[in-house]
């Protein structure tokens, strides 16, 4: 054994540092992945391709699932969009002025309507790339999912939606307080009482989309916004599963892998407590700044998630202790909301600080304010995305050069969407 004397003892040089920001930013990248482009890397990598659970889940068969089936929507098969319809709205409508998101399948935009000056968060699709991974079925889940939220505090709004020939427009609450991610990577962890307000509000917005047979299914801090006032607001509904029971199952793969529940690391049929395991895995990250069961091999984190018991430092009160353990029960038929949903974790011992009522009537006060001066205030957007600069294209209809024949069958892949401008329009 060679002992080090303290003059031996490795220092931080520049180099080093260098190195440790390089790995901090490539797993803040990482976060940032979807499940399929993550998939598709992990497929690469021959070390953890040659671990069992990491085979077992990459060795992925046609789900026998309704949504996986990529057909079509006859142009017959119209769909109600209720009030999200805008027969009138296109992109001109709108000054772009800041990318402040960025996805698999585009952008999220700052923008200003022309007419009444006020500010909204576009979210952008580009129709070909979407049709590439065969993803048109969630964009349409998330228009649905969006639809509903007509009440709820703690969900992002839809104003409308409209389409172009060769993009898909969401016109969505313009919330700037920032991402709950961004909030943790800048101070790694949150105290206690912070948390569970935090975690209060996302709860009663799983509870709400469970009301309505909804399953998120991608809950993650990325994925959770603050406004302007400090409350939470759960955005990006492109992963929800509509139409599940309070006894049905789904057996779609599909999530953000740190958070991934052990029953769809199984490929096993899951049911609305997967929510409740996410909630668990957020609330642990607040509390200890990184995701339970993290590693950077991601074939140990899996391993980590299906088989290592959950450990929990000391520095957390005995409320929080007993509510991680029941939320990031492995069993899913031993977890906490199994029986009762929302109802269970409304009433645990940890939210009795909480009055329900007033949270949802954001009478309680914010435990941070993110002290925005205005719309044009992007102090809590990652420069990664506001450095960007906007493309031209973003606001302009496409031309009678690009109404091409994969263009024409992206429209009929998306009737329904929306009101779509008559090709005539473009000439």
């Amino acid at each position: 054994m060679t002992i080090k004397t303290e003059a031996e003892k490795p220092v931080m040089t520049y180099s080093k540092s260098r190195g440790l920001v390089a790995l901090v930013t490539a797993f803040m990248k990482q976060r940032r992945m979807g499940l399929n482009d993550f998939i598709q890397r992990l497929a690469t990598n021959s070390y953890a391709c040659k671990h069992p659970e990491v085979q077992s889940i990459l060795n992925l068969s046609p789900p026998q699932d309704a949504e996986y089936t990529h057909t079509y929507p006859l142009p017959s098969q119209q769909i109600n969009l209720g009030p999200s319809s805008n027969p009138s709205a296109k992109p001109s409508d709108f000054h772009f002025l800041k990318v402040i998101g960025k996805g698999s399948f585009g952008k999220v935009l700052l923008a200003r309507h022309r007419t009444d000056d006020q500010f909204y968060a576009v979210k952008v699709l580009q129709k070909k790339a979407i049709l590439k991974k065969k993803e048109e079925k969630h964009i349409m889940s998330e228009r649905n999912v969006l639809l509903k939220n007509v009440k709820h505090p703690f969900l992002v709004g839809l104003h409308y939606s409209f389409q172009t020939a060769d993009k898909l427009y969401f016109i969505l609450d313009y919330i700037n307080g920032g991402e709950l991610f961004y909030h943790l990577q800048r101070e790694r962890c949150f105290l206690e009482p912070r948390a569970r307000f935090y975690s209060a509000e996302i709860a009663s917005a799983l509870g709400y989309l469970h009301s309505l047979n909804i399953v998120y299914r991608d809950l993650k801090p990325e994925n959770i916004l603050l406004d302007s006032q400090g409350h939470i607001i759960l955005t990006d509904f492109g992963l929800c599963k509509e139409n599940i029971e309070p006894n049905g199952t789904t057996s779609t793969f599909c999530g953000t892998p740190e958070y991934l529940a052990p029953e769809v690391l199984h490929k096993q049929p899951y049911d609305r407590t997967v929510d409740w395991w996410c909630l668990g895995a957020v609330l642990y990250e607040m509390l200890y700044g990184l995701p339970p069961f993290y590693s950077r091999n991601t074939a140990e984190m899996y391993d980590n998630i299906l088989n290592k018991p959950l450990q929990l430092k000391p520095n957390i009160s005995n409320a929080a202790r007993h509510l991680l353990e029941g939320l990031l029960q492995k069993d899913r038929t031993k977890r906490l909301g199994c029986t009762e949903d929302f109802i269970e974790i409304k009433n645990h011992i940890f939210f009795s600080p909480i009055n329900w009522d007033d949270l949802n009537a954001k009478k309680i006060t914010p435990p941070f304010n993110p002290n925005v001066t205005g719309p044009n205030d992007l102090r809590h957007f990652d420069p990664e995305f506001t450095d960007e600069p906007v493309p031209s294209s973003i606001g302009c209809s496409p031309d009678s050069a690009l109404v091409t024949a994969s263009i024409k069958e992206a429209a009929e892949a998306f009737v329904g969407f929306s009101y779509a401008p008559s090709m005539d329009s473009y000439l």
